[in-house]
């Protein structure tokens, strides 16, 4: 058995060297480093893959949130809304900006948004909602767009983990995550299920005027050579990056279809384990479908109940399992992000997932051995 990966970015890169290679010698070739013809490329079969008016690339995911933010003019003081349990990027850029971060719980079986605590959390200065999509699945945006539109509130994607994955409405629309809000955000980090070899994000939106702007904050708010426009920022994605990107567009599902088999192999050897939660997807089916389309598992994450979590990671290490806790501590906990305005009893469920979750092995290139081998080791410890 190979070594086991947390993410296996050689072993995906081995299996497209034949088309990467060659996207990235076009690009040194012809010396076009920054905002080349690459770049318009993967602009273009961007959009037609997501179905959405405009992409804007940007040097990486949490300038695309930034620059989001700055597009639909916010100001300072102004409280934005966003989940407690996520990477900190996603509340760093509004503190950045000098809006207020307004962090409220998550569901318990989704990890996303709970949206009777973001009802209850808007005020008269609410101006923005920034569902995450966690781990690899849509929020509630039916809900979300509903009690945005109530309320006259922006709604800012953060799509970092869940690039290709579909919501579906009601009424049995789909689209792409992203695309639904008023702007999304998403990175390119090279883990990512969509992963550029450095650093990379991208903005979407279908407001015309919107995206005008976005473009001239991107590049320092210049519209014409020399002529600054609106204050912006040096956040360009490099044709190198661009490069890798297009050449990876096209395997985009095909990879997300591998996480999804996976994560139901992962599954299906845990399902009688009652120390082990798996995850659920939360478009009605519960557990992942022939057909799944709305997890794209950015992550698989369990909970674990009556499990000494520290002392698994180390069992797991010791075996040379590489696992994750994605996040050891709720972010109104953070010193950054401490603020006298928030009370214990309205994070009880991130609270909890802090303690509770671990993160295994999730990729392209995982295999039935590996599988097999990283949860006969979970059900043996917890077996004792």
């Amino acid at each position: 058995m190979k070594k086991i990966q947390m993410v296996d970015l050689k072993g995906q890169y081995n299996d497209i060297k034949d088309i990467v290679n060659p996207s990235i010698q076009e690009v040194i070739e012809n010396t076009a480093f920054i905002n080349g013809p690459k770049v318009h490329e993967f602009q273009k079969n961007l959009e037609t893959y997501l179905g959405v008016k405009h992409v804007i690339p940007c040097a990486n995911g949490t300038d695309a949130l930034q620059i989001a933010m700055m597009g639909l003019g916010l100001k300072p003081g102004d409280e934005v809304i966003t989940v407690d349990f996520t990477f900190a990027a996603t509340v760093e850029v509004i503190a950045l900006l000098q809006l207020t971060p307004v962090l409220v719980d998550v569901n318990e079986d989704d990890f996303n948004i709970n949206i009777e605590a973001l009802k209850n959390a808007i005020t008269p200065k609410t101006k923005a909602i920034v569902p995450v999509h966690l781990f690899g699945q849509c929020a509630n945006m039916e809900a979300i767009m509903k009690i945005a539109k109530a309320h006259n509130l922006y709604v800012i994607e953060d799509n970092a983990q869940a690039i290709g994955a579909n919501y579906t409405y009601s009424n049995g629309t789909k689209v792409k995550a992203g695309t639904i809000g008023d702007v999304g955000a998403t990175s390119f980090f090279p883990s990512k299920n969509l992963g550029c070899y450095g650093d990379g994000g991208a903005i979407f939106t279908n407001n015309d005027e919107l995206a005008h702007t976005i473009r001239g904050i991107v590049n320092h708010g210049m519209y014409e050579r020399y002529h600054h426009d609106v204050v912006g920022v040096n956040s360009r994605l490099d044709s190198i990056q661009a490069a890798v990107l297009d050449a990876k567009l096209p395997k985009l599902d095909s990879y997300n279809k591998s996480r999804q088999n996976a994560a139901r192999k992962y599954n299906q050897a845990f399902k009688n384990i009652k120390q082990i939660i798996t995850p659920k997807v939360s478009n009605g089916c519960g557990d992942i479908c022939d057909t799944c389309d709305c997890h794209v598992f950015h992550q698989y994450t369990l909970k674990l109940k009556g499990v000494d979590r520290d002392a698994l990671v180390k069992h797991l290490n010791d075996k040379g399992i590489p696992c994750g806790v994605y996040y050891p501590i709720p972010l109104h906990k953070q010193k950054a992000y401490q603020d006298s305005r928030y009370n214990e009893k309205d994070f009880a469920v991130t609270n909890q997932l802090v303690k509770d979750v671990i993160s295994l092995p999730m990729h392209t290139e995982l295999e039935d051995e590996q599988i097999e081998f990283i949860t006969s080791a979970i059900i043996k410890f917890i077996n004792g």
